[in-house]
């Protein structure tokens, strides 16, 4: 609804601008005009995706500031004439302002090209030689230049007042956006030799070979999916050789966490296969099975080992594309029987047993609050129905209003999958119908009296919403008592707490054969889609612990020694056999 208001009060502007440039009152479309340059400015933050829309309809930013300009052509006709010289330094003004903005954006795409066509980017190497220059200030680099539109604010107020302030704004706006477009121009001539393509390749490459690399960790994939090699950055900083991070997708490497493992952006494939300097590694490992995996593949001098990006009882976690790489890293003997019964043509000798070090902070206490907290963390819906298992759309609203309306009262935090509505949007919706129950029981107890600790009421629980990075998953486990989530890494990962879990069933499987399909879930409490199940696990006894505990070495494999030494093991073997 407010997106709606902003673009009603966006577009309703420009008839009174038109009616007040004609009459003319200056007075009244100058006050206008200043409102409509505010709505403006919300409607580009508040209301996305609606100005992106209006731009499809032929009403896009330059076309609403072209027409206020109009109008103030209009206004400064009416009262001083077409014959003034006001007049017409006003109009050749509001087009120099155009061309002068023309210039900025042919500029700024000539920057963003020559960046762009970089043949490798790092970072934590020192490439200093390249000389690559420091980016400009947003509102110069921006290649739409739809901060230089905004100068037109200038002679348009400017004609509220007179013809003279109109013309003499228009000249200032002239001046400050060509003394913008004119300090992007040392940008570009610095960034000109970054186009050349073997000297790029060659200093970078010398850095590398400096580095010697031994592991590398291979990702390719959407932004929304660098929580795949997020996850494993910790571990490579702590194994005894040197680990390097080779990317292929632009901008990737902004996703990641802070790092000391040097990174690699390399596009192309042709270069990535040529890349020499990484001739030094004998191990890769891949964490995710993408289609862009194939070209590290088809380097022969390097073992590909395939580490994934959890361990579950999912369909990803026996992908039968795992054959391709010459070993497959698994938590425990758990990730083991799953390739054994999916028979897709993993040998059982190229299965290795390296734990999984990521949950080492993970605490088996809980957060020791006055009441209980439950993490509600569902999966995403999958790249196709038969990898649906996700409870947000059919049981999520539902289970977050229980959670809410229980009592006595307990926290509730939120984590959804970070690809949430990647394929369906219907998880979008509900997705946001629990943003919006959260949010609303939160302002509820805001306006409620705050409760006195002398009459032994329970103090005011503050819900979490988390939908970024941080606090992470494993922070998250830390926070709370209780976990509901979904057939995923999630419940593997939760079981290193000991804590108490639920799992929904989505598939509707009777609890027997639920079990049986999904291992990970024997030491949980099953919710079904009528949500039957859900009270037991938040009011009834804790009759499973003893299974959890079973249950986590079956997964994580033995504890001692820990997950790193074993992983650390894993490594030294490949290169001991090489």
């Amino acid at each position: 609804m407010r997106r709606l208001i902003v673009i009603a009060a966006l577009l309703g502007c420009y008839p009174t601008l038109l009616w007040s440039a004609l009459w003319p009152a200056p007075v009244v479309f100058g006050a206008v005009a200043a409102l409509s340059y505010a709505v403006e400015y919300a409607a580009s933050r508040a209301a996305r995706p609606l100005p992106e829309l209006l731009g499809r309809v032929h009403l896009g930013v330059t076309l609403r500031f072209a027409a206020r300009e109009t109008m103030a052509l209009l206004l400064v006709a009416r009262m001083a004439g077409v014959d003034s010289p006001w007049f017409v330094a006003l109009a050749s003004g509001i087009f120099a302002i155009h061309v002068v903005r023309a210039g900025h954006t042919a500029l700024a795409l000539r920057l963003k090209g020559t960046l762009s066509r970089m043949p490798v980017t790092t970072r934590n190497l020192d490439v200093s030689a390249l000389r690559i220059p420091k980016m400009p200030p947003p509102f110069l680099r921006d290649s739409r230049s739809v901060r230089f539109l905004y100068l037109d604010a200038l002679p348009v107020l400017g004609a509220a007042v007179g013809a003279v302030p109109a013309a003499i704004g228009a000249g200032l706006a002239v001046l400050l956006g060509t003394a913008g477009a004119l300090a992007l121009i040392p940008y570009v001539r610095r960034a000109t030799p970054l186009t050349d393509k073997a000297r790029v390749l060659a200093v970078v490459g010398e850095q590398v070979e400096k580095y010697r690399p031994e592991v590398i960790l291979y990702f390719s994939g959407a932004t929304a999916a660098a929580y795949q090699a997020r996850m494993w950055l910790p571990t490579l900083e702590r194994i005894g050789r040197r680990a390097i991070v080779v990317l292929r997708e632009r901008g990737m490497a902004n996703h990641l966490d802070a790092t000391t493992l040097p990174m690699l952006c390399i596009p192309s494939a042709a270069d990535l296969m040529s890349f020499r300097a990484l001739s030094s590694a004998k191990l890769c490992l891949y964490v995710s099975n993408v289609g862009r995996n194939v070209h590290m593949l088809r380097i022969p001098t390097l073992r590909s080992a395939f580490l994934n990006h959890g361990d579950s009882d999912k369909e990803a976690s026996f992908n039968p594309f795992s054959r391709v790489y010459d070993e497959v890293w698994v938590a425990g003997p758990a990730g083991r029987d799953r390739y054994r019964r999916a028979r897709v043509g993993v040998r059982d000798e190229s299965i290795h047993e390296v734990g999984r070090p990521q949950l080492e902070g993970i605490s088996t206490e809980g957060p020791r609050l006055p009441y209980r907290t439950v993490l509600y963390a569902p999966t995403w819906e999958g790249w196709n129905d038969d990898l649906f298992h996700t409870s947000l759309i059919t049981m999520g609203p539902r289970i977050v209003r229980a959670l809410l309306d229980h009592r006595p009262r307990v926290r509730v935090i939120y984590k959804p999958h970070p690809l949430t509505g990647h394929r369906d949007r219907s998880a979008t919706r509900a997705h946001r119908k629990i943003v919006t129950m959260i949010e609303a029981a939160e302002l509820a107890k805001s306006k409620a009296r705050h409760p006195s600790r002398a009459t032994g009421e329970t103090p005011r629980i503050e819900h979490l919403i988390v939908t970024g990075p941080e606090p992470h998953l494993y922070d998250c486990f830390n926070q709370c008592d209780l976990l509901i989530s979904d057939i995923s890494s999630v419940v593997a990962d939760f079981l290193a707490s000991e804590k108490p879990y639920a799992v929904t069933n989505v598939a509707g499987l009777d609890e027997r054969a639920f079990h049986e399909r999904y291992p990970s879930t024997e030491a949980g409490v099953l919710i079904g889609e009528d949500l039957a199940g859900l009270a037991e696990f938040l009011d009834g006894e804790d009759t499973l612990a003893r299974a959890r505990i079973k249950l986590r070495s079956h997964l994580f494999g033995a504890e001692y020694p820990d997950a790193l030494t074993r992983f650390d093991a894993a490594v030294e073997r490949v290169f001991a056999g090489s």
